[in-house]
């Protein structure tokens, strides 16, 4: 009974210029700091937490929380589709999202004790496509399916210990460089010392950098079942 409301009310927080532009910069599925999208709206950064909170308030936006840093994000897949019809309609162009981050860096590197970088999020969105992790709503962490199970189980991956211990078992963590989640957790842990055993990719010794050869993209994509990795 209430439809058009809502309608109205979504209709009223994309239709402001300056969370607009916000929402539109969001499309590319990378999160990005309250100052990043206040410069992109071209507001100060009280006014933007103001618009965030707006966007938030009526469900187009979440905020992300890694260490001390705040990042938002669009909240579902069926926001960015709406987006996408007026951006379609309206017939704007977006531009690319383009990291700042050293090449070496955003390649491939640590963090904390798993993997980070451009390969690491392509990992990860590979494991979810494929349903090998599931959404834990109630924790925001992750489940690993019976498929997931066999399929780390096959890659040598012993996953009963990894649950036994005191700390999360699979988490997604928001790539630095990448603004998009890598696999965090014991689970990710044990992905970086199966690449490292591997030789797939090679630990820097003055850095978090992690080097990848030909020979180890390869051994990636064929033990994930991969068609190219990052």
């Amino acid at each position: 009974m209430d439809a058009d409301k809502d309608l109205a009310r979504i209709a009223g927080a994309i239709a402001e210029p300056a969370r607009a532009r916000m929402l539109c910069c969001l499309l590319d599925g990378h999160a990005r700091t309250s100052t990043e999208l206040s410069v992109v709206a071209e507001v100060s950064p009280s006014t933007a937490s103001a618009h965030l909170a707006r966007l938030k308030d009526d469900g187009l936006l979440v905020q992300l929380v890694q260490g001390r840093h705040r990042y938002w994000r669009l909240s579902n897949g069926d926001v960015a589709t709406a987006l996408e019809a007026l951006l379609v309609v309206a017939g704007v162009p977006r531009a690319p999202f383009k990291p700042a981050t050293p090449t070496r860096l955003r390649q491939a590197r640590t963090c904390y004790d798993h993997m980070a970088g451009a390969l690491a999020v392509e990992l990860h969105e590979h494991c979810m496509t494929q349903g090998w992790l599931a959404d834990e709503p109630t924790t925001g962490d992750y489940a690993l399916t019976d498929a997931g199970t066999a399929r780390f189980a096959q890659l040598g991956v012993a996953v009963a210990p990894l649950r036994a211990l005191r700390r999360r078992f699979a988490c997604p963590c928001l790539d630095w460089s990448e603004r998009k989640p890598h696999l965090g957790g014991a689970l990710g842990a044990a992905v970086l010392q199966l690449a490292l055993a591997q030789g797939w990719v090679k630990q820097d010794l003055d850095s978090r950098a992690l080097s990848v050869s030909a020979r180890g993209r390869r051994g990636l994509a064929q033990a994930f079942g991969m068609v190219s990795p990052a």
